[in-house]
């Protein structure tokens, strides 16, 4: 087994290295949610400070009496005694992984491209993903017209094949899948038997008025997990809190055992502190719900203004929807490896290649994050949050141009048979 540094962890860290050295970098490659935490989960992260005993490996009552609520008021009923909590929604993906897997290695459908972890987490327990584009103009999702061949094919090899997940919305793409496609495929998931993983950790960073959103939870209730955690929403990705609501069946029953076991060998129960200050934001007091509300739409106004500037340089990308994330793809290049490296080292702005998630590397297409372009201190990123037009300010005004100038720069070094002018916009994404 070789396992590397995650790749955005590793962009974050050679981009800091370059600032540190003088060099002028525009940071689009990092999915933290770049925003201060609000003063109220500080207050009650301070006044938990002294809980220093060991919790229940679920999580304590609170919290997933808390997340029962966030779920239930979002149409989906939860049995606080059907949420487990961990160190953030990653390490639940991966209890997940080997909990499914409990009598040997289960292998797993993953859209293409989808987050870098995954496939990752997937290659450390002997698990090898099977990769599924993406249907045209969305994301996050494996395509359901080509799932039941994947799974079917690989059956006949002799490969177990368990469960598939889901990305909603979706990084990297900042896609939302349509309704009708998680129908489709949880009607794939009931023919298959397939467990579906429904990663939501971005749902309350939708921001394109108009998209629909439908968890596969809502119309597959007996085989779905969702994990979600407020990493994105609230912006506290370094306190490690996520959560993972099981079914309500047998089977939800037992996967909820499994898990609990793994949990207790891996990260024993979530920190104390922590998990006060996120059952209190689960609750959704005016003042947190307002905090995503503006978090939502900064994020939507600062990552649809990216996504200007790409096209305006010949870029096809597909509008935003949710999250911070775009993913154009820039002809003239024969690969995305190619485009990332020429970016950073020729016009000072740090992407990271859709290969990183999957996918084909000589697509020339790059997974970039908007969300730490709104300032370098807590007070100018607080300020960005509440500015009416916060396009304006100078820390993002200039971020911005630095941006168009790199872009330019690198449109005008393509021959102009290259260029591909104007954003994808698919028929059925037009309402």
């Amino acid at each position: 087994m070789h396992v590397t540094l995650s790749a955005t962890l590793a962009a974050n860290q050679d981009i800091e290295r370059r600032r540190r050295a003088g060099q002028r970098v525009l940071h689009l490659a990092f999915g933290e949610a770049g925003l201060p935490v609000h003063p109220a989960l500080r207050a009650r992260l301070a006044d938990a400070s002294g809980n220093n005993g060991y919790g229940q490996v679920a999580g304590s009552p609170a919290l997933r009496e808390a997340a029962a609520g966030y779920w239930t008021r979002r149409d989906l009923p939860t049995d606080p005694d059907l949420v487990v909590c961990g160190p953030g929604s990653k390490s639940l993906l991966f209890g997940l992984l080997l909990a499914i897997g409990a009598d040997g290695p289960a292998d797993i459908v993953l859209p293409m491209p989808s987050w870098v972890s995954y496939a990752a987490q997937a290659e450390i327990i002997g698990v090898r993903p099977i990769m599924v584009p993406a249907p045209p103009g969305e994301g996050g999702v494996p395509d359901p017209d080509l799932v039941a061949s994947a799974v079917l094919h690989a059956r006949a090899q002799g490969r177990t094949v368990r469960s598939l997940l889901v990305t909603l919305p979706d990084n990297p793409t900042g896609r939302l899948a349509r309704p009708g496609t998680i129908r489709r495929l949880a009607q794939i998931a009931r023919d298959l038997d397939l467990v579906i993983i429904s990663d939501e950790i971005y749902r309350d960073l939708v921001h394109d008025p108009v998209a629909e959103y439908l968890s596969p939870a809502e119309v597959a209730p007996e085989r779905t997990i969702i994990t979600s955690g407020l990493s994105k929403s609230l912006a506290v990705g370094g306190w490690r809190i996520g959560m993972a609501r099981l079914s309500h069946t047998p089977a939800g029953w037992a996967l909820r055992d499994r898990l609990l076991a793994v949990a207790s060998e891996i990260w024993s129960s979530p920190a104390a502190p922590v998990q006060h200050a996120a059952a209190y934001a689960l609750t959704e007091p005016a003042e947190i719900v307002q905090r995503v509300n503006d978090s939502r739409r900064l994020h939507g106004l600062v990552a649809r203004a990216v996504a200007d500037r790409f096209t305006k340089a010949g870029a096809s990308v597909h509008a935003p929807q949710g999250g911070f994330y775009l993913y154009p793809e820039i002809s003239g290049f024969e690969s995305a490896a190619e485009l990332a490296h020429t970016l950073i080292e020729q016009h000072g702005v740090g992407v990271l290649p859709g290969s990183a998630f999957g996918d084909n590397p000589r697509a020339p297409r790059v997974r970039v994050a908007t969300s730490l372009l709104y300032g370098d201190t807590p007070d100018q990123r607080l300020t960005t949050l509440h500015a009416d037009d916060p396009l304006t300010l100078p820390w993002v005004a200039e971020s911005l141009i630095h941006l168009e100038s790199a872009l330019a720069d690198l449109t005008a070094a393509r021959q102009p048979s290259q260029r591909r002018i104007g954003v994808l916009k698919p028929a059925h994404a037009v309402r």
